[in-house]
Parts: C-alpha cells; sequence; structure tokens
C-alpha cells in the first residue's frame, strides 16, 4: 500500500491526517512535534509524498528543510495557516515541492496528494533520468539553465501547480512549458498554446473562452473556447502581459473557482486546466502601471521559472548551434556541417538580442546558401563583435537595450549605412529600424554611417 509520511512540527492539524488517510486509501506514518525537528529515519520505500505540517510554526518548517533531506524525487508538501506569499517562496526556495495554506487551499492540497499517489509511476520513470530525462530537448550545461532545470523538475509530478516562465524572446518558454507538461500526470491529456499578443483584443475572449451562438455577428455556432479544449491538460498563456485588464479578472475567476463562461452565455461550466504563463517583460512594473493585476501575478507567480538568456549561458551557444544544425540539416536533406573555429569565434562575438530564435535563423540561412557540407561564417550575415566598434565593449551580461543598440549599430556601419539592407540582415521591418535608431538617440532618420559610430556630441 501506498504511504504518506507526515512530519507534524506543529499539532494544528492532528485530526485532520486519519481523515485524509480514509479518503484516500492510504496509510499515513506520523511524526510528532517531539521528533519532528530530531533527526528522522528515511521515509518507508513505499512513500510516495512527505507532507510538512507547520500550521502557525512556518519558521520551524523552513528549519526542517534546511537540515533534513529527502530520496531525490520524492515531493515534500508543506501545509501551514499563512498565506503569504513570502512564506511560499520560502519554503520553496529550500526544497519543498508546493506550499498550501490551510483551509483556503484544502482542495488543492487533497488534489497534489491525489496526484502524487496516481503519479508515483510516472515520477519514478522522471526521477531514474533526473531533470534530462525530462528536459531532454533543452540542450545546454551552463550552471545557469540546470540551476532551471532544476527547479522545474520539481514541479513535474505535481498535477495543479501553476508556475510563471520569465525570459526574453526566443530563450525557449514554451519548450519548458512543453516539458513540464509532458513529464508530468497531464501528459496524456492536450497541451493548448497561446500567445495573448497576437490576437486582437475584440477576439480574444472568445478564443480563450468561446462563445455560443448569436453571440455577437458572426457567432454563427457555438464554439468551446481553448479552456475547454484544455480540458484535464495544460493552457500555455505566452506574452500574458499583454492580456487585456477586463480578461485577467476571468482568468483569475478560472484559476480560482475552476470554472468558465462562454461569451453570451449564462451556464457555467467546470474545467480542469493546469495554466503555465510567460512573459519576458517585469510584470511589477505593469502592477505599478495599473496594466496587470497584482492579484493575478501572485496567483500565478507561486512558482516563477527563470529561463537564461543566450548570452549568459556561456558554451551552451556552441552546443546549441551545432544541435539546430544536426536537426536543420535532417529537415533539409543535407550533411551536417562542422563549425569552424571562425564561425565559433563569431558566433561568440554575437550578442543574441533574439536568443535561440534568432540563432536558429542565422544557422539555417548559412546551411541552405553555404556549400554543401559547410557553413559559411559570410553567410551567417552577423555584425562585426561590438568590440570592434568605437564605442568600445560592451561588458556582460548587459541590459537588453544596450546590447540590441550596439546590434543595430554595427549592422548599419556593415551595410554603409543601407537601410533596407541592415533591416534585412536584422530580420526586421524597415519601420522597425527607424524605431531602433530614434531609440539609440538618433532623432534623424536620414543619418550616415559615421554618425552610427560615433554619434554627434561624442568625443
Amino acid at each position: 500500500m501506498s504511504r504518506l509520511s507526515v512530519i507534524a512540527i506543529s499539532e494544528a492539524f492532528k485530526e485532520f491526517w486519519n481523515d485524509l488517510a480514509l479518503d484516500l486509501g492510504v496509510a499515513i506514518d506520523v511524526l510528532g512535534p517531539a521528533e519532528a525537528l530530531t533527526p528522522s529515519p528515511l521515509p518507508k520505500p513505499e512513500t510516495v509524498a512527505v507532507i510538512l505540517a507547520a500550521g502557525g510554526a512556518e519558521r520551524d518548517a523552513i528549519q526542517w528543510l534546511e537540515s533534513h533531506r529527502v530520496p531525490q524525487g520524492l515531493p515534500v508538501l508543506v501545509v501551514g495557516t499563512d498565506p503569504g506569499r513570502r512564506t511560499a517562496m520560502q519554503v520553496v526556495a529550500r526544497g519543498a515541492s508546493d506550499y498550501f495554506a490551510l483551509p483556503a487551499d484544502l482542495e488543492i492540497f487533497r488534489n497534489a496528494v491525489a496526484a502524487a499517489l496516481t503519479g508515483a509511476g510516472a515520477r519514478g520513470a522522471a526521477a531514474a533520468g533526473g531533470p534530462e530525462e525530462a528536459f531532454g530537448g533543452i540542450v545546454g550545461e551552463s550552471p545557469a539553465l540546470k540551476k532551471d532545470l532544476a527547479r522545474a523538475a520539481r514541479l513535474l509530478p505535481h498535477r495543479n501547480a501553476h508556475a510563471l516562465i520569465v525570459g526574453e524572446t526566443g530563450t525557449g518558454k514554451e519548450l519548458l512549458a512543453r516539458a513540464i507538461h509532458a513529464g508530468g500526470p497531464r501528459r496524456g491529456a492536450p497541451f493548448v498554446a497561446v500567445n495573448c499578443s497576437a490576437l486582437p483584443e475584440n477576439l480574444i475572449e472568445s478564443e480563450l473562452f468561446g462563445h455560443e451562438r448569436g453571440s455577437f455577428t458572426d457567432a454563427h455556432a457555438a464554439k468551446p473556447g481553448l479552456f475547454e479544449v484544455a480540458d484535464t491538460g495544460t493552457l500555455f498563456l505566452d506574452e500574458i502581459g499583454d492580456l487585456p485588464l477586463s480578461l485577467q479578472a476571468k482568468l483569475l475567476r478560472v484559476l480560482e473557482d475552476k470554472e468558465i463562461r462562454r461569451v453570451g452565455g449564462t451556464k457555467s461550466r467546470t474545467v480542469d486546466v493546469r495554466i503555465l504563463a510567460a512573459t519576458n517583460e517585469r510584470l511589477p512594473e505593469r502592477m505599478r502601471e495599473g496594466s496587470f493585476r497584482e492579484d493575478l501575478f501572485f496567483r500565478l507567480s507561486t512558482v516563477v521559472l527563470r529561463l537564461p538568456p543566450l548570452r549568459e549561458r556561456g558554451d551552451d551557444l556552441i552546443l546549441v548551434a551545432e544541435a539546430l544544425l544536426e536537426r536543420l540539416a535532417g529537415e533539409h536533406d543535407l550533411p551536417v556541417p562542422a563549425l569552424t573555429p571562425e564561425v565559433c569565434h563569431l558566433l561568440r562575438a554575437h550578442p543574441w538580442p533574439g536568443n535561440v530564435r534568432e540563432l536558429k535563423n542565422a544557422v539555417e540561412r548559412a546551411l541552405l546558401l553555404s556549400p554543401v557540407g559547410q557553413l559559411s561564417a559570410e553567410e551567417l550575415l552577423l555584425p562585426a563583435a561590438p568590440e570592434a566598434q568605437g564605442e568600445g565593449p560592451i561588458p556582460f551580461p548587459a541590459p537588453l537595450h544596450k546590447i540590441t543598440t550596439a546590434a543595430v549599430r554595427a549592422t548599419v556601419q556593415l551595410c554603409g549605412g543601407n537601410r533596407s539592407e541592415s533591416a534585412r540582415r536584422l530580420l526586421i521591418s524597415p519601420r522597425r529600424l527607424r524605431r531602433l535608431l530614434n531609440g539609440c538617440g538618433d532623432a534623424d532618420a536620414d543619418f550616415d554611417a559615421a554618425d552610427l559610430v560615433q554619434p554627434t556630441g561624442s568625443s
């Protein structure tokens, strides 16, 4: 029989454990307050989760997490009475899988325990391979990436744990979300991705929540929304910061009540959906501006996963380029070329403001235009390294706007001031290039290349 191991630092919930055991049909081993803070034996082999009961003694729970270890892959669920986000962040930072404030989170906690029971087999498979098994599609060996993947791996057993993934454009936020879904107990159910910034504001409500026939001019038939399509699975909301305020309130209701109502409908529908959200912005700044709800931010950000930009990942750049080459060569039925020292030097010198997405575009273009079996440095169409420019080197990691500025100026210099060619090489529109140049401090879009290297007023 499966077992739960309860470390009862506090007696606040002592009447609860027998009821939980009866409800779930499991055996429970309880260590009382006198034993909880002393070195304890390892959980029995049949144990599928450790529950740290800390009602009113959250600081003692943090101490316990700092001084005790449990077997790898075994979830540690902390239950307390403090609903504050700070407590949740502190226990998760010290190795807990999740935190539940009772009684408010009682149903969520029961679901988490049930998920631990039903997902024990899947968890065992994931633990056997570690994060590398669960996130095999994400290439990299840098400490920054490994740390973030290790944190993400702790989410795998938890069916209902929502998370906020933060990273610059092109860092692989959707790839990470898909890996979390595929490695967890919802993996056989739908994974539905939607970019909140790509949908017109007048359509996004219907797209997410569905609509009834006749609810608006073109609603000739009822249509389920993406929440219904993703039922029992995962809904990935990319660019969550661009979700209109009116829909943020509806999303919060889904998170809290697990119910949606179609546009034009009067009936509420229950949905069982895990939300993974992503942003390349600082949502706290949006909250200060009044364009993002504070309560929604706290609900989504109990677990925050950060994907580092390519420029912070050291030699991962070459590993990612090689992996992309292998995949793209297969797609285009071409031999896989080796990366020459010259190509590696160019790749390392470029700041990659577009991250992996930009790297993929550059590598694929060079693969298609170079002689078969080779990767031409010239066809990468990368500007000279910022160090070669008149403004001197840029320290890394540097703010993204500085890196973008350097890349734009270097490209325009390389193209002799030709705006159309510069925009083509940067993979952006001429209009976007003009806006970037204005942002660089070039008030006049009709510039010459010398002004970009040595702006007016510099010595």
